[in-house]
């Protein structure tokens, strides 16, 4: 009797621990997309600015005040005419209205509102801060923090996914703890990676995500050289791509995981 009841017990624990195992897994591959669709946004970020489809605030703003001033043309006087001998009755009845000609009303047009070409041509530089599509800088710098909070809050997530399976696996006895123990290490290489170390410390060591004033600056600064232009894609690709390839590790290892546990079942 006590055989057969250890054994329901180990079967009720068992199957419980499957059911959690079921919970961890959906949400391990819901996590994963998330977090692969963040780094993938952040690339073409990059890209989108590194090819200068966008470009910032302050650059529009200094093509607007390198505008050529337009000079107001010089008012040309006719030379005086001749005393014309007129008669003093002739002079009080005549009662001409003497009419500007057009360069007058130009020149008074332009003293009157002389900041008028500048804001004219101000009103179309706005489009060298926007690309074809008409978005502004702004917006993707909206999206660049958006995706930098969604990405380190997804993976530290998934970072936790692993490591609760990995202690359903130990306490279940489920198997498969090698490859869930692998793909725990290399989710929280993945989190520490894309920490954005750079701002506590500056010079030492930089994480995989970037904020929009740090990847402009970069930008600016990237005509450098072939050392620099190598450290520039190295920071912004091949980091990324580094991040990625841990990420695709991880959740093979937990599929393997996840094959391990049936196979042992079946046996069982």
């Amino acid at each position: 009797m006590n055989g057969n009841q250890d054994k329901q017990s180990d079967l009720v624990d068992t199957t419980d621990c499957l059911e959690a195992v079921g919970v961890f897994r959906g949400w391990k591959n819901f996590l994963f997309v998330i977090v692969a669709c963040c780094l993938l946004l952040l690339q073409i970020s990059f890209w989108l600015v590194d090819t200068g489809c966008f470009k910032a605030e302050n650059e529009a703003e200094a093509a607007e005040t390198t505008l050529p001033v337009i000079t107001p043309p010089p008012v040309i006087t006719p030379p005086p005419a001749k005393d014309l001998v007129v008669p003093l009755k002739e002079k009080q009845t005549r009662r001409t209205t003497k009419t500007p000609n057009k360069t007058e009303k130009a020149a008074e047009q332009i003293a009157a509102e002389p900041d008028r070409p500048a804001k004219a041509a101000a009103k179309e530089s706005p489009q060298q801060a926007s690309s074809g599509f008409g978005i502004q800088f702004e917006h993707l710098a909206w999206v660049i923090r958006f995706v930098n909070f969604l990405l380190i809050l997804a993976a530290a997530l998934y970072c936790l996914t692993m490591l609760f399976s990995l202690k359903v696996s130990l306490l279940g006895r489920l198997g498969g703890i090698n490859h869930i123990s692998r793909a725990f290490f290399l989710s929280l290489t993945l989190l520490v990676l894309l920490l954005p170390w750079q701002k506590f410390f500056a010079g030492v060591i930089a994480g995989a995500i970037y904020t929009p004033e740090e990847l402009l600056s970069s930008c600016a600064a990237e005509t450098g050289g072939i050392f620099r232009a190598t450290l520039y894609y190295l920071r912004f690709t091949g980091y990324w791509l580094l991040v990625v390839l841990l990420l695709i590790l991880s959740q093979l290892r937990s599929i393997r995981w996840t094959k391990a546990i049936l196979r042992r079942l079946e046996v069982i």
